[in-house]
């Protein structure tokens, strides 16, 4: 279904090359940043998505300074920075308040030359979707679920569907899929800035603050015990200042619960039938602990699309760079943060509290 026509590169200039039509399955950050970079190469692209309507649910999202890189290219740079917040001065403590650790987010900034940024998951996606119509060319088909991505007329299936794809079932069977890992985690935006920033590790549960906008503070928790806001607040009554006051001004309707779940076992390959990629939690599902999966996701949006774009083999040999690029990075994100989550959630944490005071300042 290609046909001959004028495409634009990643800078927006125009390349002259060959583009074709993708169908997107999943709305997401990682489907909506697949959509821009491909619209950017003079791609024809549908975005089915099961949703009803745009996905606005949720608190922040850290950005990593590879990931805002990845943003730069797909144009959307400017659009980060303007609603971002940088993330600096955060520190792991006891439940007493007791530092052990520093966060190593001020070496990250030396080291990129920019700071980690937090960003408000609903402005992303607001971003997102207001660069895509800026750009023209994409239909989004909310209600629209997926069921047979074999029949999908298109030269390109990128499955951006989530950690349930009906893309890698279709392709990559059920022998890889959503696994729970015990745990169920709580966020929620406190209306209020508390100046302190970083994670409290206890025994078998931890809560993390960062900012996130002007006067509000974004905050997470697990805790294995508790089904209830009140058990929630019960489990952090006695932990160190302001980790009760923020759960006390956060109103428990605005509390988003889930069961932390990841991709398990790894899928081999990220592409297949030479027509097909996935991306985001599609293709590597992980636990939030590290904070890298919006990272990855726009990572591997960019990689794809510059490679669909710059592919000198035809899409078949773009689909094999894109899967060199992303998958084993992908994968020992996923891994770390698996192994993080263990770690900081240890039942007996006197030796995971003893390694950290270890860890430079």
């Amino acid at each position: 279904m290609s046909g001959e026509s004028e495409t634009v590169d990643g800078t927006g200039t125009s390349s002259g090359r060959e583009a074709g039509t993708a169908v997107v399955a999943g709305a997401g950050i990682a489907g909506l940043a697949t959509a821009i970079g491909l619209r950017r190469a003079g791609w024809t692209v549908t975005v089915l998505e099961r949703r009803a309507a745009p996905e606005r649910y949720g608190t922040a999202f850290g950005i990593h300074p590879t990931a805002q890189t990845a943003l730069d290219r797909l144009g959307l740079g400017d659009a980060l920075r303007a609603r971002a917040v940088p993330y600096r001065h955060a520190r792991i403590r006891r439940p007493d308040g007791t530092v052990l650790a520093v966060l190593p987010l001020e070496r990250i900034e030396r080291r990129a030359g920019r700071p980690e940024l937090l960003i408000a998951r609903p402005h992303l996606i607001d971003a997102l979707l207001a660069e895509l119509d800026r750009l023209g060319g994409t239909r989004i088909a909310y209600g629209q679920p997926l069921t047979d991505p074999g029949a999908l007329d298109a030269d390109l299936v990128v499955g951006a569907d989530g950690i349930n794809s009906v893309v890698r079932t279709a392709y990559f069977g059920s022998r890889s899929g959503p696994r729970p890992i015990g745990t169920v985690a709580w966020i929620g935006i406190a209306g209020f800035a508390t100046g302190l920033y970083g994670e409290t590790w206890g025994e078998g549960r931890f809560f993390g603050m960062t900012p996130v906008e002007p006067s509000r503070t974004n905050w997470y928790a697990t805790v294995p015990a508790a089904t209830t806001a009140r058990g929630v607040r019960d489990a952090f009554a006695d932990w160190h200042d302001p980790i009760p006051r923020v759960l006390a001004a956060t109103d428990p309707e605005t509390w988003i619960r889930y069961e932390m779940r990841h991709l398990h076992p790894a899928l081999p390959r990220f592409v297949a039938d030479g027509r097909v990629a996935l991306v985001g939690d599609a293709a590597h599902a992980m636990t939030p602990n590290l904070g890298q999966g919006a990272c990855t996701a726009l990572l591997d949006a960019e990689a794809l699309t510059r490679a669909v774009a710059a592919g000198p083999d035809g899409l078949p040999g773009a689909l094999r760079a894109y899967d060199a690029e992303r998958r084993r990075s992908a994968r020992r994100v996923a891994f770390g943060s698996r192994n993080l989550h263990r770690f900081m959630t240890a039942r007996r944490p006197a030796l995971r509290d003893a390694l950290l005071r270890m860890l430079p300042g």
